[in-house]
């Protein structure tokens, strides 16, 4: 392995460093242009936009009217990014997502097949209520979500770049829906939970919604995105939070030794949750305007990155227990 000289290190680190400033300033315009629309949802804004700039896709869950679409298509504007919607529905098919092959014909007669894309092509899309869909359909889009490419008669068509799903779920109406199997929801870098808004922010949304001001502005382009999505991946990380990372991951898996665990869990987050962690701690602190992150960072995403990859067992939920419980006594021995 070829070592660099340090004034080749030094070089490099002052590189990333200058990069990192610059990114500083194009996030913080990003959080200004949709301030101006979202009202209240302070952290949702914030863990949606740090799951984009580590380039993973996220999980909104959130009764109805609480402003997820509207997130979806501010964010769209705001980042320079091709945004689509798809409402999914039980009768949905996976060619209503990914396309399909129609027969055309030529002025000669001749008849061939040309393929026809579908809303999944597009740099960042909002799937609406992805529970209401059959499984198959789920799949179909879970599977592009994984492999950043759809397959259809056997050719191979990729994504745009960069590519993010914000797909939403109603905690509330569970009839007739397909809950989505615990792999495919490991694919998703983030749940992120949509409270009600707080009552200075609910005031503020019944007095400026509509105005002329109620619009973003275009900040970044899928270009510059692409560039701050991989200085994330080279930001340096203390080995402090690599340590805290691993001691809540591992703390959280049934057999490690860990009594809350052993007691209450079922099973646990993989190797991937501390992958996500490990992404999103950087892209947490070039959002709070830091160069590098801090075990804050990791108590502050270890509820929306562990939660949904993990299970609690029968006794916990007879106990009334929930994930959000575990997770909470589990970061106290981090803390």
């Amino acid at each position: 392995m070829t070592m660099l000289a340090p004034q080749e290190q030094t070089l490099s680190e002052d590189v990333i460093v200058r990069l990192a400033e610059t990114a500083l300033s194009d996030i913080a315009r990003v959080r200004k242009s949709v301030g101006r629309v979202i009202f209240g949802q302070e952290s949702v804004v914030e863990q949606t936009v740090i799951a984009i700039l580590a380039g993973g896709h996220a999980l909104l869950v959130g009764v109805p009217g609480l402003a997820k679409t509207k997130l979806v298509d501010t964010l769209g504007i705001a980042m320079g990014l091709d945004a689509r919607r798809i409402q999914f529905t039980p009768d949905l098919m996976p060619s209503d997502i990914i396309g399909t092959e129609v027969l055309d014909q030529d002025e000669n007669g001749r008849r061939s097949f040309r393929y026809v894309r579908g809303p999944v092509f597009a740099q960042l899309l909002m799937a609406d209520e992805i529970n209401r869909a059959s499984p198959r359909t789920q799949s179909a889009l879970l599977q592009a979500m994984q492999e950043y490419h759809v397959t259809v008669a056997g050719e191979r068509y990729d994504l745009p770049a960069p590519f993010h799903v914000l797909a939403t779920q109603n905690p509330l109406e569970q009839e007739g829906t397909y809950p989505l199997p615990e792999a495919q929801l490991d694919r998703f870098l983030m749940q992120v939970d949509v409270h009600y808004p707080d009552l200075a922010s609910e005031r503020r949304i019944l007095l400026e919604s509509g105005g002329e001001d109620d619009h973003a502005e275009p900040v970044l382009t899928a270009v510059r995105l692409r560039e701050i999505q991989a200085l994330v991946r080279r930001m340096p990380v203390p080995e402090s939070v690599v340590d805290a990372i691993l001691s809540l991951v591992r703390s959280a898996r049934p057999g490690s030794g860990h009594e809350e665990a052993d007691t209450h869990i079922a099973w646990g987050p993989g190797p991937r949750a501390s992958q996500s962690l490990m992404t999103c701690v950087r892209a947490r602190a070039l959002y709070e305007g830091r160069l590098a992150p801090s075990i804050d960072d990791v108590l502050a995403l270890a509820e929306p990155i562990l939660q949904h990859r993990m299970a609690l067992n029968f006794a916990a939920r007879a106990e009334g227990m929930s994930v959000r419980d575990v997770i909470a006594t589990l970061k106290r021995g981090v803390a």
